[in-house]
């Protein structure tokens, strides 16, 4: 367990490391704000069997040119009937449209609380203060089934 957690933490600090912004382009999060907020719509997968509409909230502040630190609150309609609640870091690769998402949680279903690991990739069109992503997640459940979870989330920095 402590290893894994170990890992990640070295994968967000050598992200967050990496590369340098080009000369004269300003960051989207200096221009509009650190905070961000987008609203997901979805599906949920389980094993290629039971699939869920699923709609969602994140919520990230952008720490620095890349890494913010947020929340995700998901909800699965259907085969799945989920809540997944995630505590995530954004790590933002290149100018930062490119992130990937790792975080821990839980996920409530069928009155069963389950810990949950996200992660996630998605890339972020920015137009003004909006941004819409196509993303892709894998969600680990510790003692339950494995989530893809693939959608679009439409976004506001502020």
């Amino acid at each position: 367990m402590f290893r894994r957690i170990g890992a990640v933490l070295g994968v967000v600090f050598a992200a967050t490391a990496a590369g340098e912004d080009a000369v004269g382009h300003v960051p989207h999060y200096v221009e509009y704000g650190p905070h961000h907020l987008s609203l997901f719509t979805g599906v949920t997968d389980i094993s290629g069997k039971d699939t869920a509409f699923t709609l969602g909230i994140d919520y990230e502040y952008r720490l620095n040119d890349r890494l913010g630190v947020g929340t995700v609150v998901e909800e699965a309609f259907g085969d799945i009937d989920a809540t997944t609640i995630l505590a995530v870091a954004d790590i933002h690769l290149g100018h930062g449209a490119l992130i990937m998402q790792v975080g821990p949680g839980v996920e409530i279903l069928d009155d069963k609380e389950l810990f949950v690991a996200r992660l996630g990739v998605l890339y972020e069109f920015e137009r003004g203060a909006y941004t819409i992503s196509p993303q892709l997640h894998y969600d680990y459940h510790d003692g339950g089934k494995d989530a893809l979870v693939l959608g679009f989330a439409f976004g506001m920095s502020f």
